[in-house]
């Protein structure tokens, strides 16, 4: 999904505390976190802000700059609400969820939050370990190790799979360094991220971030989290299925099947991740974000000499149709080990409409559209604390080692706020995500059924 539409330098607005700040081409191009900033454009980003912000002076010292010079405008604009005609919109209400909180209910959850957060943060919740973080480090740097022993070795199957999980541990590294988990500096968290992640595994620092900010700040939100955009081989949502058929898609028919041949493209993620990078830092010079600019030559080179390694290392198999078979072992198995977590979360919850008024609420948002996995000290570590994704949702810049000890809190919050807390075991929550696709599919063998009907009449 491309969040730059057409028209988006035009000047728009972000509500923090009382103060409507009007967002420039100026402002917007100068953003560091990228297009996360679109997708609360005229809506109240005060919760979303300070989440994101939790340990970052320069955000901080930036948002004060903008307050003093950007006036208050007369009235905040409104959103466009997109009125559905009765074609579409039981199409369109597949797998959506309600939400009927009262603005006022919804302020005093709001509330509640900011006082949660304040006491997580008092609790130190939000401070790394440095020994954690090198120890994850350097059992990552271990596995890469142990894989070209067995390489060395001979053992060339045992050696793809070790470097396959390899990569999944610098994954779960990179995405908590692009969320600045760890330095209080986030320059040293950006050049952690290009090490493991564009030097040791081959994904691109910014691209994570470009992608994955908007995911967290609109999670499930239809037209703004892009994670829900999977087209043209699979449908999420309804409205999705309304644009393969306007744009009368080849692989519509597809989609009534989209339930069956999931599971097996979830080891096809790291394929598509790596590809994904590759173009992203191939055109970083002319990004429209400055940001993505400016570092476009660390990731260029950075990039560049992940694959050269790649490069080196396959030149010491022994033949071709090995270094095949090696590649393919190596990149599936770490897409599986990828996919299997990340499509786990979100995937099996509801999604809500672009002008759904849980925008509004941060928390609640989060905890309607995200679902945790059944702790244990292996899935702990496998999973890169991503079982806890609640947590890690509410708050992104936690350090993985705390999400734990925050869950008993976050229970809490959740009883005192009426407010779900859905954590299931793993082929329940598989389950779940195989339904939503199934409704979507049931959908669209429907439409497929009535558009061949029309052509024989």
């Amino acid at each position: 999904m491309v969040l730059r539409e057409k028209g988006e330098h035009e000047d728009f607005y972000l509500k923090i505390g009382d103060r409507w700040i009007r967002v420039d081409e100026k402002l917007l191009r100068s953003h560091p976190g990228g297009s996360a900033m679109l997708t609360y454009k005229n809506l109240d980003a005060t919760t979303v802000f300070h989440t994101f912000h939790a340990n970052s002076k320069y955000a901080y010292k930036m948002l004060k700059e903008v307050m003093v010079e950007q006036p208050k405008p007369q009235g905040p604009p409104l959103l466009e609400k997109t009125e559905n005609n009765s074609s579409n919109s039981n199409i369109e209400d597949v797998n959506m969820g309600k939400y009927h909180l009262s603005s006022e209910e919804s302020a005093r959850m709001c509330k509640n939050f900011d006082i949660f957060r304040a006491k997580v943060r008092k609790a130190g919740l939000l401070d790394a370990s440095h020994v954690f973080f090198a120890r994850k480090f350097f059992e990552a740097l271990a596995l890469l190790c142990f894989a070209l022993f067995f390489q060395y070795k001979e053992y060339y199957v045992a050696s793809a799979l070790i470097m396959g999980l390899a990569w999944q541990q610098l994954g779960w590294m990179i995405h908590e360094y692009t969320h600045h988990q760890h330095f209080k500096t986030h320059l040293w968290n950006d050049w952690m991220s290009y090490i493991v992640g564009n030097l040791l595994q081959g994904f691109s620092s910014s691209g994570w971030k470009e992608q994955h900010n908007v995911h967290h700040a609109a999670t499930n939100i239809d037209g703004r989290d892009g994670d829900l955009d999977l087209l043209p081989f699979w449908a999420t949502i309804g409205s999705q299925l309304k644009e393969l058929i306007d744009k009368d898609s080849v692989t519509f028919k597809l989609i009534p099947f989209q339930h069956f041949y999931w599971t097996f493209a979830l080891p096809l993620l790291r394929l598509s991740w790596l590809t994904q990078s590759v173009t992203f830092v191939a055109t970083m010079n002319t990004n429209f974000y400055n940001v993505y600019r400016e570092r476009a030559l660390v990731e260029q080179i950075s990039l560049t000499l992940h694959w050269l390694l790649v490069g080196i290392q396959y030149y010491y198999l022994p033949n071709l149709e090995t270094r095949v078979i090696y590649f393919l072992i190596s990149q599936l198995f770490a897409g599986f080990l990828i996919a299997h977590v990340v499509t786990y979360n979100h995937y099996s919850c509801i999604k809500f409409p672009n002008n759904a008024k849980i925008m509004e609420n941060y928390a609640c948002l989060q905890l309607y559209t995200t679902r945790n996995m059944t702790s244990g000290t292996f899935i702990d570590w496998l999973w890169g604390g991503l079982n806890y994704q609640i947590e890690h949702h509410l708050f992104p810049t936690m350090p993985r080692h705390n999400l734990k000890k925050v869950m008993p809190m976050v229970k809490e919050f959740c009883n005192e706020n009426n407010l779900p807390y859905m954590v299931d075991d793993y082929t329940t929550g598989f389950l779940l995500t195989i339904e939503q696709l199934r409704n979507i599919a049931s959908v669209a063998s429907t439409l497929i059924r009535n558009k061949s009907s029309e052509y024989s009449q």
